[in-house]
């Protein structure tokens, strides 16, 4: 025995250091129609979603994100799925506007615009939960600057926002490295002004001790008695994810330079401070029971760095003893580095879900990836959707019945296959579908 437990710690050791295999050579063809059908009843927890709020004629919901994509000066290109003239959509139009055609012309397009702005006008605030009802989803966490009409507790947890906190010092010299931090960076600026307002601030204290009690601290604070769940980092959308461990005097001196308004910092400069206070917010968001979500793998943006965004470069954070009472999620599932996300998830603290792999992948490809997880840690599993609204004939219902429906099927299809070679009984696969889609993030929040 003695022999074999140190043998058996260098084999997961091995396992976390490199990606976790593909595997199964033929993914599974064809899901178990029993089991199928009964993931597909299943009252869902989506756990990571954009939805907008419900609105009057002529208003418009510009707090869905803190980092819209709109504001890139470079459009990027939109992948496969998410086309608006992917087909999959005739289907969402079928189903949530008694869609009547089979193409998907100009004219005939336009009568979706029309149906939705009806039912959105019958159905006023309950539209959002509505919507839900449409898809067979029970909670939507939404990902939010704030929340609005429509988007109650009891159907949409919030999510809030949290990078501008680690972003107390002027950007104009870091935003210069891209035209994409350009583009983003001034959306965070703006939303830590907004911060400081609410605590009746006009700008940062002068010393990092007390941006620290002033600002971090009463924010997040805040946020959790607003409702709030969970915060959320989208810091690879503004630098890479090596939160290194930086020494409190440093990041202190860097503070006390710039904070007066004294120039600005370079990206190096600017680095050991945005480190200490990412750990010293998910540390405060660890002790208010907030989960601590961060953005992994691809994103939107010509000029995204998709290797900063490798979850293996938060393994350092994620292993810190000062952190081990916080939670992580990572959200997206690292996609395309599903492996190594998955083998993360063996940390009693970090969590997966696979959002946007559900409109990026085809059930089949996800398939293979839910399954790798299931056979490795399957309470650490969420599903979700990343719903979000993408042009006036395809919103966030439509993402949201395409992620939702994709999500199942994939689901369907790892189970199927772990029960066709034996690893599962049925009893246990209906186990798995519910942990998936909505027991884990139910305990993991403690959702009744």
């Amino acid at each position: 025995m003695r022999m074999i437990l140190p043998a058996l710690a260098c084999a997961l050791l091995l396992l976390a250091a490199r990606p976790v295999p593909t595997g199964h050579a033929a993914p599974q063809a064809e899901a178990d129609r029993q089991l199928a059908e009964e993931i597909f009843r299943i009252k869902a927890i989506d756990h990571h979603a954009h939805p907008l709020r419900a609105t009057r004629e002529g208003e418009e919901d510009r707090e869905y994100d803190a980092l819209a994509p709109d504001a890139l000066t470079e459009p990027p290109p939109l992948p496969a799925r998410l086309s608006p003239d992917n087909m999959e959509y005739v289907g969402a139009w079928r189903e949530l506007w008694g869609y009547r055609h089979e193409d998907m012309a100009e004219a005939h397009a336009r009568e979706v615009v029309e149906a939705r702005a009806r039912v959105a006008r019958e159905r006023g605030d309950e539209y959002p939960a509505w919507v839900l009802d449409r898809l067979n989803i029970d909670v939507m966490f939404a990902n939010r600057v704030a929340m609005g009409r429509g988007l109650t507790p009891r159907r949409f947890r919030w999510v809030s926002f949290v990078d501008a906190l680690m972003l107390p010092l002027s950007s104009e010299r870091v935003r210069q490295a891209s035209p994409d931090y350009a583009a983003f960076y001034p959306g965070e600026d703006a939303l830590l002004r907004r911060y400081l307002s609410d605590l009746k601030l006009k700008a940062v204290p002068a010393t990092l001790s007390e941006y620290l009690a002033r600002v971090v601290t009463p924010t997040l604070e805040r946020q959790k008695q607003a409702g709030a769940v969970a915060v959320k980092f989208e810091a690879s959308y503004l630098r890479g994810l090596d939160f290194d461990e930086a020494a409190e005097a440093e990041a202190a001196r860097v503070y006390a330079r710039y904070a007066a308004g004294r120039g600005a910092p370079t990206a190096a400069e600017y680095k050991p401070l945005q480190d200490f206070l990412f750990r010293r917010i998910a540390r405060e968001a660890g002790r208010l029971g907030l989960a601590v979500h961060i953005h992994t793998g691809g994103g939107v943006g010509t000029y995204f760095h998709v290797s900063g965004s490798n979850p293996l470069l938060l393994e350092p954070a994620l292993s810190d003893p000062a952190l081990r009472k916080t939670n992580f999620v990572l959200i997206h599932g690292g996609w395309p580095f599903a492996g190594q996300a998955g083998a993360l998830i063996l940390k009693p603290n970090v969590y997966a879900d696979f959002s946007a792999q559900t409109f990026l992948r085809s059930p089949q490809a996800l398939a293979s990836t839910l399954r790798e997880w299931l056979e490795f840690a399957p309470d650490k599993v969420m599903f979700g959707t990343d719903a979000f609204a993408l042009t006036p004939e395809v919103g966030w219902e439509e993402v949201g019945w395409l992620s939702n429906r994709t999500g199942r099927q994939a689901l369907a299809l790892a189970l199927t296959g772990m029960l066709r070679d034996g690893e599962i009984t049925r009893e246990r696969a209906s186990e798995l579908a519910r942990m998936v889609m909505r027991d884990n993030a139910a305990k993991l929040y403690g959702l009744k």
